[in-house]
Order: structure tokens, then sequence, then C-alpha cells
């Protein structure tokens, strides 16, 4: 069951009160706002009834911000100042954006707007001035938040408490801290982020008092995820999850649209045309799911008409490879789980891309049952999201509540996080797919003799060298005890909270001395960074091995000849003959000269020679330490 919550002093609310608490589903495509009313999570309609608000935000000169439908309608007439799709920006720099979003040709048209290249997180230059991902995130957010304070007015107690905020599961720390941003100057207060698949299982899981394992595929307007949950005693946990943030329904809408110009001639359209295209590519992909065919006809700028006929299996075979691409995060996650399709009990569809007919039908042929659709797929998020915020904001205490209200929510990191070691290597803390909130500690030591500082750089990944991986955050551990090399403790904390946002600490256990960070990169994982990542661990295992195999060694032989430097040039000429000295210098060589090689191999029989060759250096360098430590003293005194 949930913990208890203790309000502080003068906070908590009387017995029979209501604090108010929603939960938004922040979509590429659509955002809804959630709530729990009597018990029953329901979503919250604007003045006209609409549950749905575009994710679409239109500024103008004189400084009105349009958000939602107003503003989508506005897409066509003023593409450079309508911002659509935001979700993908979230977190990310200019270089972090493909060619999928700001290549060459058509593809251009997918995001025409003017992209600033400045540090940190990317921005677009609208006529109400420059403005980044986390801005145009907020005005939706501020216009969900208005519509939830006047839904809500008069049924609880004072202002609204906060949110549980949905984001994808393969969203990065800093994807997840650009949101968190974006609330707070939207005026919410973030009671947690919650992974989109977990928040659709906490919907289904209690509407349906469901038991077993349970494959939640969400195919939203622009990223696929797919978690794997064990729902057992009113537990939710996650055992794996995949996906892919550059894949969701506008890449289909994408597909629709190069049909259209190609059957049309089109090639150069502007930037107003291109926006029209796509919405009459949206419609289109949207009326095929209920029917066998539809027409595609839009009116250009210069009066050119363009008018098409589009059939269902047309659309299905020109949309297969992206469909199949879903396919991929899915199995992975099955082997992650350590399952098989006949171990799931039962297919959660999430996301108003998962309403296409090739969609539902690859799914049932993949895990061999019908998926489960009896909630609406665009509001099943967010109604999950209420749900887990009506427990934070503690309105389970207020109520009678019974086995089916007492449940325990357990969610994952979906990429490995760690450090960087001697060699450029990664060594892994806090693994993939670990339970949330987690915090783990591992203890290393120093590189050399006297050693006072140690730079600590946390990366995310899962490949062996941290060129490989992302790094998110560097900071310096100073003021260590000098001692000799390996002989300091330093042990290095990760924690993740239940958002999934990082803190590192390193504490030198000797001393006390100790330094840490909470980790907040300027942006994230590029689109398909992240998939990519995952996909090249597994392509790339057999060289990574070697490699790392190849830099242990290195770093072993390296350190070998600083340390046997030293003790040359302290007593090789008072314990050593010429001959004696002469065998260690030729077996360093030989160290030094396969350092720069590529075989691993080699390196260790080197480091193996030179420690047999120094074995009688090493033994005449103990007698004399024995002999200088009893210098002196009598054998009753050493006794």
């Amino acid at each position: 069951m949930a913990l208890l919550q203790i309000s502080e002093p003068g906070m908590s609310a009387a017995p029979h009160q209501h604090r108010l608490a929603v939960g938004i589903d922040l979509g590429t495509t659509n955002s809804l706002v959630a709530t729990v009313r009597n018990g029953i999570a329901v979503v919250l309609n604007d003045e006209s009834g609409h549950a749905l608000l575009p994710s679409v935000v239109h500024y103008a000169a004189s400084g009105e911000v349009v958000v939602g439908q107003a503003a989508a309608d506005l897409q066509n007439q003023d593409p450079h100042n309508t911002i659509a799709s935001v979700k993908r920006l979230m977190g990310r720099g200019v270089k972090d954006i493909s060619d999928s979003l700001l290549g060459a040709g058509t593809l251009a048209n997918k995001m025409p707007y003017r992209f600033v290249d400045m540090p940190g997180m990317v921005k677009i230059n609208t006529v109400a001035g420059i403005k980044s991902p986390v801005e145009i995130s907020a005005d939706i957010l501020r216009a969900l938040r208005e519509r939830a304070e006047k839904s809500l007015l008069g049924e609880g107690s004072g202002d609204l408490v906060g949110a549980v905020i949905t984001v994808p599961a393969y969203f990065d720390d800093a994807q997840r801290q650009a949101t968190k941003d974006a609330a707070k100057l939207a005026g919410l207060n973030v009671l947690r982020l919650l992974n989109e698949p977990t928040a659709a299982a906490i919907a289904y899981g209690l509407d349906n008092a469901a038991e077993g394992i349970y494959a939640v595929y969400d195919l939203g307007g622009g990223t696929f995820d797919i978690s794997i949950l064990r729902l057992s005693k009113g537990v939710f946990e996650v055992l794996a999850t995949s996906g892919d943030t550059a894949l969701g329904g506008d890449d289909f809408d994408q597909r629709v649209f190069c049909w259209a110009l190609e059957k049309s001639n089109l090639t150069l359209v502007s930037p107003q045309d291109s926006r029209l295209l796509l919405s009459r590519a949206r419609e289109t992909k949207e009326q095929l799911s209920d029917h066998r065919q539809t027409h595609f006809s839009a009116t250009l700028a210069n009066g050119e008409r363009v008018d098409l006929t589009l059939s269902g299996d047309a659309f299905t075979e020109m949309t297969q490879t992206l469909v199949n691409k879903t396919l991929v995060p899915v199995r992975k996650a099955l082997r992650d789980a350590g399952l098989s399709v006949a171990d799931i009990n039962g297919v959660v569809m999430v996301g108003g891309a998962t309403r296409m007919p090739q969609i539902q039908k690859a799914v049932a042929e993949f895990f061999k049952q019908a998926p489960l659709n009896n909630l609406d797929p665009d509001k099943v998020v967010a109604l999950g999201a209420a749900m887990q915020a009506d427990v934070l904001a503690g309105n389970r205490a207020a109520r009678d509540t019974g086995s089916a209200d007492d449940w325990l929510l357990l969610d994952v990191i979906p990429l490995s996080l760690g450090i960087e070691t001697m060699g450029g290597l990664t060594e892994k803390i806090i693994p993939r797919n670990s339970t949330l909130p987690i915090a783990r500690a591992q203890e290393f030591t120093t590189y050399k003799d006297g050693q006072t500082a140690m730079s600590i750089h946390a990366v995310q990944g899962e490949r062996e060298l941290v060129s490989d991986n992302r790094s998110l955050a560097k900071f310096e551990l100073r003021c260590i005890p000098p001692m000799a090399a390996g002989a300091a403790r330093i042990r290095v904390t990760f924690a993740v909270d239940a958002d999934g946002l990082l803190s590192v600490q390193a504490r030198e256990l000797k001393s006390g001395v100790e330094a840490a960070v909470a980790v907040q990169p300027a942006y994230g994982l590029g689109d398909e960074a992240i998939t990519q990542m995952l996909k090249d661990s597994y392509l790339h295992a057999k060289d990574d091995m070697k490699v790392r195999a190849l830099r242990e060694q290195q770093v072993e032989g390296r350190q070998l000849l600083d340390v046997i430097s030293t003790a040359l040039a302290q007593d090789g000429s008072s314990l050593l003959n010429a001959d004696e000295r002469g065998a260690i210098g030729a077996r360093m060589e030989e160290l030094q000269n396969v350092l720069r090689a590529e075989d691993h191999r080699a390196i260790k029989r080197a480091i193996t020679a030179l420690n047999e060759a120094t074995g009688i250096f090493a033994e005449r360098r103990m007698d004399q330490s024995v002999k200088q430590a009893l210098a002196g003293q009598r054998i009753d005194e050493i006794a």
C-alpha cells in the first residue's frame, strides 16, 4: 500500500476537504488534463466541451499567445510563428536534431521554423522574440492549468495543490528536467513526473482490477514507448521499457505528405503550402482509421489544386516499415524482462496513433491476442496521471480506501548510469531497468601517489567507452589527503528520484571530504540517440569488450611503468648492478612499445615479463625498508 504522508505544520487539510490535484498528459499532438472526482478519474473539458487541447502555440507581433485549436487553425497562414510538435525538441540542442527534422529538401518543411543556433537547448525565432521549447511547452501547460482551475473552482480546498505530468518512458534526464522547468514557468507544482506507459497501466489496472503481466504499447504523435509491467495485489512493477523517441504519428503523416508531393509532381512548396499539405495528410490518416479510402484535396497558394484518392491498403503499404519499426523495441523489452509473448496476459494500447488499423493488426498478430481498447487511447494516460496525483495529494486518506485503492508504483530507469574511469572506460553504477527511486554506491581509488583531487564524470549509456555514451555532468572532489596510489577510498553515490532525475555525490571515506552535483544538463539526447545507443551496445558488444580489455591493460601497464620509474630513481643505483638495471630497462622499453599497439594480450605478456624482471629489485627494497624500520631497536622493544 502507499506510504502514509504527514503534512507541514499548518498545511494539513481538514478530514472532509478534498485537495485539488490534476494529471496532465503533455503530448506531441494533443494534451489533456484530468482529475479524480468522487473516486473516479475524469478528463476535464474546455468551455466548448472538448477534452483534447492541440499542442500548438501561435505567437503574434502584439505579444498575444494563442494555444490550442485556434492556434492550429493559424498553422497554414503563419507557419513560422505557429509551433507544433514542440515535444520533439524538449531538452535538445541544434546538433541533436536529426536530418528528418532539419534536413534538405521537402523534409525541411516538416518543421518550417527559424531555428537559432545558440548554446544549450534549441530555440526558435518568432515575431514575439526567441522562444525555447520549455517556454512553448509552458504556454501549453498554462492553458491546461487555467482550464483545471476553472473546472475545479469550488470543488476542493483552496488552490491547485499540484500536478502529475507524464513523459515518454525514454525521455532522458535533460528532457525530464526541461519538462519540470516548463511546468514551473506555467505556475504548476510538479508532484511527480510519470512515465506515460506506466500511467496507462494505472488507469487500466485500477479500472479492471487486473493482475498479471501486461505490455503497454504507446504510440503517440512524436514518440513510441513499450513497457512490460507486472500488476500484482496493487503493486505496479515495471519490468522493462524500450522505445524510440523519434517515431510517432507525425511520421505516418509525413509518409502521406511525401506521397501527395510525388503524385502531384510537386518539388518545392512554400512553408504555408507545406503546413497545409501536412494538415491534410493528418486528416487523411485519421479518416482511414474508419474508411477503406478517402480523398486528399488542397488548394495551394498559387491556385494549383491537389486532388487525390488514397486507399487503406496503399496507406498500409507505404507505412509498413514504420509499423515494423515499432516491433523492434517490443522484442527488446521482452528479452530484457526475460519473457516470451506467451507470458503476456494483455496488451494495453495508448496514444491516438494506435487507432490505425495496421497498428491494431500488427500488435494483435505479434502478441497473438486482441489488444485492450476499452479505454480511449487519447485519454488513458491523463486518467492514470490523475489517479497518481490524487494519491500524492493525500486524498486517499480522506475517504474509506479499499484494497483497490491501496497500490504501489515501481517504475524503472531506461538507460544505465555510471562514471568515467582511467582509460576512458565507463563503469556502470546503476544498470538500466533498475526500479525507481534508487540509490547505489561504488568505491573507487586514486591513480597516482599523492593524488589530492579526483575528476568525477557522470555518463549515461550502454557502451564500454565514455566517448560512445552521453556526458551528463562533471565535478571535482578536492582536498583528498595525499596517500599512495590505491590507498584512498572514494565512495561515489548515484541517486535517481521518482521523477528519473539524477544527483551524484563523491566522498573520501577517511577524511570525510565530499562533493556533489544535481545533474541538470543544458539539453538532452537527440531524436534517435537513446534507441541508437541501445542498438549500438548490442551490435558492438564484442568490439567493446576488446576495447575495454585493451584500455584496462594499457592503464595497468602505464601505472606499472610509473611505479618502477619512481623506484629506480630512488634506489636503482644502490640496490642493482648495471646488468640488472639493463635487464629491467629492456623490459620497460618492451612494455612501452606494446602499449602503442592494439593487442591487449601482448601488453599483458609484457607486464608479466616486467614484473618478473623486477622481482629481485622488489625483494631488496622490502629488505631495505625492514632494516630501516628496525634500526636502533632492541628485540624486546619490537616484541
